[in-house]
This record gives structure tokens, C-alpha cells and sequence, in this order.
């Protein structure tokens, strides 16, 4: 399999192992709500997002790849709140992580953009890290040569996916689904 394609093969699992473990929880429906204006903004917060994560992973796995989901949901509650200003926000990401830095980012995105009640506040950072541990693993399990160029790639889709999901649980927290078109 070439590379491209494995890692296309790669992210894809990890989408939807993360929305069956979703749908059970309840927290999902089953489909992944999405749009390409949440999904395209990725590339544009991609590197910034990416060069901090790594600087994170060896001593704080579940952190880096966690912070992307954050992202995923705050980036869809700017689509629906105003995408008209965020679509023009250069970098998302360096927004909000200057507010208080990566390390709170968490925070920021649970209290301040989501607004979040104590309870959902709790139990959002548990479906996070949930989350990022499972993604852990199936990163640890797919026998690539560790700090090798296709391991950066493997954690770069893994990053892309728990943003495309966390957009997703966002989404369908809003009251958004997915229906069959006729």
C-alpha cells in the first residue's frame, strides 16, 4: 500500500473507531456531522497547531493529541456563532492559544468559547482524554518505526482526525444532523 493511501486508510480508522466509541456514549448519533468550512480550516492552523503538539507528545501524549479535538469544537462553535469574522481569522489555533497559553487551551475552549456547566465542563475533559488515550494506543499498534518520517505523518492524521471529531461532537451538541438528501 503506498504511503498516501495508508495514511488516507489510517485516518479513516481512527474516525470511525472514535464515532463508534462516541455512539456509545451516547455523545454521537452514529454519522459524522461535518462541513468542509470547519474541515478545510484545518490546513490553515495545521502547522502551528502541529509544531506545538510535538514539542508536548513525549511528556504529554494524551495532552497534544487531546488539544485537537478542543480545537475541532471550538472552530465549530465559531461556524455557528460567526463565520463570517472566524472564516477570516488567519490561524484559529495561535487565537486561541494566546489567550492563555497551549497548556490552558483546554480551559479556554471549555469555559470561555463552549461555555460549558461545571458538570459538562467535567465531563467533556473526560471524553477528551478518553479519546486521546484510545488514539494513543492504535497509534502505538500500527508497527511503525517510532520518530520516523512516517510516524510524524501517522501523528499528524491522527491530530486531523480527533479535530474532525471534536468538531463533530460540537456540532451535534448544537443540535446539528446529518440527513439523507433526496
Amino acid at each position: 500500500m503506498e504511503q498516501q493511501e495508508y495514511l488516507d486508510d489510517y485516518e479513516e480508522r481512527v474516525v470511525k473507531h472514535l464515532l463508534r466509541m462516541l455512539t456509545s456514549m451516547e455523545l454521537l448519533d452514529g454519522r459524522l456531522p461535518e462541513t468542509p468550512d470547519i474541515t478545510d480550516k484545518w490546513d490553515s492552523m495545521a502547522e502551528t497547531y502541529v509544531a506545538d503538539a510535538v514539542r508536548e507528545f513525549n511528556d504529554y501524549p494524551a495532552v497534544s493529541l487531546g488539544w485537537s479535538m478542543y480545537l475541532g469544537m471550538a472552530v465549530a462553535r465559531y461556524w455557528d456563532v460567526d463565520w463570517e469574522l472566524y472564516s477570516k481569522v488567519s490561524d484559529i489555533y495561535v487565537h486561541l492559544r494566546d489567550k492563555r497559553g497551549f497548556d490552558y487551551m483546554d480551559e479556554v475552549v471549555r469555559g470561555e468559547i463552549l461555555g460549558l456547566s461545571e458538570t459538562d465542563y467535567e465531563r467533556m475533559e473526560k471524553v477528551v482524554q478518553d479519546c486521546a488515550y484510545q488514539i494513543l494506543g492504535i497509534m502505538r499498534h500500527e508497527s511503525v518505526e517510532p520518530q520516523s518520517p512516517l510516524a510524524f505523518y501517522v501523528f499528524v492524521r491522527s491530530l486531523r482526525a480527533l479535530y474532525r471529531v471534536g468538531a463533530a461532537l460540537e456540532l451535534s451538541s448544537l443540535g446539528y444532523k446529518m440527513c439523507k438528501m433526496d
